[in-house]
């Protein structure tokens, strides 16, 4: 059914959209370049592709825990019953067969729930592996249904090379052009990106994929305030299933032959900057390389919006120093958290926190529990847990104060740092020393150290879904990357999907 409705519409879109006068147009250069980066480039740095190997694993990870929380369940599946289809993407931890922009949706939505993926800090700060939504369910659906695409067999590996790809266009734009301080979400560029990959990989002409890009920032945009007071909430949570959704099915329409638009970006009045971006222009610090992929954050150790996993490693660190002295969250007088700037600006709250979307971008809520505890988990953001008047209590003795030369690390491309560094000050006048972390555990100068956890995180997750027969099968086809990336697409979804 799909496959015929489809190729009507190839027919009929085709014809609708011919009789459109088409004018000669410049085309603006910034998607210019994201589409020859897209279809051209050939990556040759193994860097990427071994960070890239230990970004799927991660993902894929990040996904099956999100399957424990009912609040993520209810939001998969296919649209409407009996949507699935037999040829359709198989959705990791999960039976479910889908078209692929529901496929997307899934896939998306799992990775993103608890806010554990991958994290890339810049004038705009994302999560590159949510645009892993669109590219998988794109392989898959593909490998299953060839006439979608160029009916290449596709392998683990070029997931690999399209999830490079997507990080390199999102992390790129990023570095210099914050849609945050114009009130947009950084999820227009997961679209953007993922549209640019999947127009690749479903074999779109080049003149196809430059409509496809200009249709994803005709969109309207996301609004950022699913993020913050007064209007944080679990939005947040699928908004990247939702955006790579929207590139998977942009990309399906523009290889009916869907007219694009030129100069959707620089167009004046009706443009994407005069409209959504105060009429600036974008920067770029670099050419699309691989510079995204080698240099990504990866979460670790906690599931906290990033600019607080350097507080929370301090924070536990702190917790076991009072334990030895003798001394519970009860004896804090204060505590004082030196930090950078985008972190005041992004985590920094007071008053009530109203679910677990609010509560882990809370940095004061995201040390008060390891420093109460001794733990941080995704589990720590649930209500009964946030019920409990120590933390509140310990929330109001937390201050930030910005040190303006770990802002400036923070924006150095050549550090890159998150740096937080907290003190504590107990109510008879005694203080801890100072515990200052400028890399998290998931940062690219710590990678010797976090690789080995980050598989455990991953055999960690793989138990939560799997018997041990297949967590078993998996990890055998997984932990060697070579194997890996020559197993076909099909097999490798067809080993993550529940029976």
């Amino acid at each position: 059914m799909y496959h015929s409705l489809t190729d009507k519409n190839n027919r009929k879109g085709n014809l609708e959209s011919s009789h459109i006068a088409r004018t000669v147009q410049e085309i603006d250069k910034e998607i210019v370049d994201i589409v020859d980066y897209a279809l051209n480039f050939q990556v040759t740095s193994d860097v990427a592709y071994e960070t890239a190997y230990n970004c799927l694993l991660d993902t894929i990870g990040c996904g099956l825990e999100a399957l424990e929380y009912e609040a993520c369940r209810k939001l998969l599946g296919p649209l409407v019953a009996q949507g699935e289809i037999e040829t359709g993407v198989r959705v990791p931890g999960t039976a479910y067969k889908l078209d692929p922009v529901q496929g997307a949706f899934n896939i998306g939505a799992m990775i993103r729930w608890l806010d554990f993926n991958d994290t890339w800090l810049a004038a705009e700060w994302g999560h590159p592996s949510d645009n892993l939504g669109a590219i998988l369910a794109t392989a898959d659906w593909i490998s299953r249904n060839p006439e979608y695409a160029t009916g290449k067999k596709l392998v683990v590996k070029d997931i690999l090379t399209a999830m490079i790809k997507a990080h390199e266009i999102q992390g790129c734009i990023a570095l210099e052009n914050s849609f945050n301080k114009v009130g947009l979400d950084h999820v227009v560029l997961v679209k953007v990106a993922s549209t640019a990959v999947v127009s690749q990989m479903l074999g779109l002409t080049r003149e196809q994929t430059l409509n496809a890009v200009s249709l994803a920032w005709v969109d309207g945009q996301a609004l950022r305030t699913y993020r913050h007071f007064p209007n944080a909430g679990s939005r947040k949570s699928w908004a990247a299933g939702d955006a790579t959704s929207r590139a998977v099915r942009l990309a399906l329409i523009a290889k009916t032959g869907e007219m694009g638009y030129p100069s959707v970006l620089t167009a004046k009045v009706w443009g994407f900057y005069d409209s959504l971006f105060k009429g600036n222009h974008f920067k770029f610090q670099r050419p699309y390389g691989t510079y995204v992929m080698e240099n990504v954050l990866f979460k670790i150790s906690f599931p906290a919006e990033f600019h607080s996993q350097t507080a929370v490693e301090a924070a536990m660190t702190l917790q076991g120093q009072m334990a030895a002295a003798g001394k519970t969250s009860d004896d804090i007088k204060s505590v004082t958290i030196r930090t950078h700037e985008a972190c005041i600006r992004i985590i920094d709250k007071k008053g009530p926190l109203n679910n677990p979307a609010d509560r882990d971008h809370c940095i004061q809520y995201m040390v008060a529990v390891p420093l109460i505890f001794g733990r941080l988990t995704a589990r720590d953001y649930e209500e009964d847990i946030a019920a409990d008047p120590r933390i509140d209590a310990l929330r109001e003795k937390i201050v930030c104060v910005e040190d303006t030369s770990y802002t400036a690390d923070y924006h150095d491309p050549a550090k890159r740092s998150i740096a937080n560094a907290l003190t504590i000050e107990f109510n008879d006048g005694s203080k801890l020393a100072e515990v200052a972390v400028e890399y998290p555990i998931g940062h690219a100068r710590r990678r010797t150290e976090g690789i080995p956890l980050l598989i455990e995180k991953f055999r960690t997750n793989l138990a939560r879904i799997y018997s041990a027969d297949q967590q078993k099968r998996i990890e055998d086809a997984t932990l060697d990357r070579a194997k890996l990336e020559q197993m076909s697409v099909t097999d490798f979804t067809d080993l993550l999907a529940k029976p």
